[in-house]
């Protein structure tokens, strides 16, 4: 699985799509119970895993496409996820690649980025 590092996230939010995969109010910066900031990636895109599921399995092909194309996760774009620690984050990936979307997941994810105060955090919607 071809995976991001912090760098490779940081450049990916700003010219591809970067999916975090957390719940709303956690990128949102709304909530944050296990890291240290709150917030998302600049540029990042929230996917909610909740929005892929249906009774904890992917919905089907044809909603798949249309909940990710929704952030210009498609065929042939370049794509990363992640979420709080990686998890969630190899999980969207599958969900893409059932729909033909090659993507990358960031392992160290948003508990990686919040550990480093160098890192900008992004709250609200975008």
């Amino acid at each position: 699985m071809p995976t991001l590092d912090m760098d490779a996230a940081a450049a990916l939010a700003q010219h591809g799509t970067l999916i975090d995969s957390r719940a709303a109010e956690r990128f949102r910066g709304e909530s944050e119970p296990l890291d240290p900031r709150a917030g998302h990636v600049p540029g990042a895109v929230n996917v909610p895993s909740e929005g892929y599921l249906v009774d904890g399995r992917f919905r089907d092909a044809d909603e798949l496409r249309r909940v990710f194309a929704r952030v210009g996760a498609e065929p042939g774009a370049p794509v990363g996820t992640y979420c709080g620690s990686g998890v969630t984050a190899a999980h969207t990936v599958l969900a893409l690649h059932e729909i033909g979307v090659e993507s990358a997941v960031f392992p160290g994810s948003w508990s990686q980025w919040s550990n480093h105060a160098d890192r900008p955090a992004a709250t609200g919607e975008n």
